[in-house]
């Protein structure tokens, strides 16, 4: 799949081994540890996917808390919404976001500039075990990890409880969240039970990434709020307000409904009864 030659730049940091490649088939591409983690030309629609059912369904998000997002892309699609005042980003490898500073201008256009970001490089989790602040949206875009390694810290219902104490009344809370296929959804339905477990409200769904040549989940969760209940007219309200009209290539108000649109297969495996991820113990992927 990769197209590798005298252009590509890699380095190891402390966290991971990094490479920039160029691709025959999606352009230039961002892979770590040896998997595609964000490709040019379609990395689009997993970020619009990640960020906008989040933003869109706060009435007016301010303050937005990114635990990962490294290639800055996340950040790009948060900043579109001029309704944000503050972004707090919190990737604990600096060495790669300073190297998608250099090598992803197409993916964070610029943004890590902007005067309204507030970057640090320290765990996530600390920061949010630590900090008094509030947010409206908090995103969280780092790689998978349902192994034996420190990102797992990321995954646990103890995490997911420290993000709601962490937002709003009116609060989301958007994650991505593994594969979810008629083949492959345990991993997912792990995730969903257990961010169920820490939010009253928690809703599956979907956007294909053709990169990763997978169908990628993600799942909402809110205190109040269920992502099915809102209208397609409320979303496309808030898209005017909010001048987002040419700043959106993947997501609208109909894109937004077809997200949560899961074949019926896939809705019964995410329901079934199973175990959660929790600090200290062990977990299955079986149910």
């Amino acid at each position: 799949m990769f197209k590798r030659d005298s252009a590509m730049v890699a380095l190891k940091t402390d966290f991971q081994a990094v490479e920039y490649v160029e691709t025959t088939a999606f352009g230039h591409a961002l892979v770590l540890d040896g998997l595609m983690q964000s490709a040019e030309l379609d990395e689009h629609l997993y970020h619009e996917a990640l960020v906008h059912p989040a933003m869109f369904l706060h009435p007016c998000p301010k303050r937005v808390l990114i635990i990962g997002g490294g290639e800055g892309a996340t950040l790009r699609e948060v900043l579109k919404h001029n309704t944000v005042e503050a972004v707090t980003m919190v990737d604990i490898d600096g060495e790669l976001v300073d190297f998608c500073k250099q090598n992803l201008h197409a993916w964070h256009a610029g943004t890590f500039d902007d005067p309204r970001l507030n970057l640090l490089h320290e765990d996530g989790r600390a920061f949010l075990e630590n900090t008094h602040e509030q947010y409206d949206v908090i995103l969280t875009d780092i790689t998978d990890g349902l192994s034996d390694s420190p990102i797992l810290a990321l995954y646990t219902k103890e995490f997911y409880c420290l993000c709601h104490e962490h937002l709003t009344p009116q609060g989301v809370m958007s994650v991505q969240a593994f594969t979810l296929t008629i083949h492959r959804w345990q991993e997912h339905a792990l995730i969903a039970r257990t961010i169920a477990a820490a939010f009253p409200i928690a809703r599956s769904y979907t956007a294909f990434i053709p990169s990763f040549l997978l169908t990628w989940g993600f799942v909402l969760a809110t205190k109040t709020v269920d992502p099915l209940t809102v209208t397609a007219a409320t979303i496309a309200d808030r898209i005017i307000a909010r001048g987002m009209e040419d700043k959106l290539r993947a997501y609208d108000q109909i894109t937004h409904a077809a997200y949560f649109s899961l074949l019926r297969e896939l809705r019964q495996n995410i329901a079934r009864p199973g175990g959660i991820v929790e600090d200290g113990k062990a977990f299955s992927l079986d149910v």
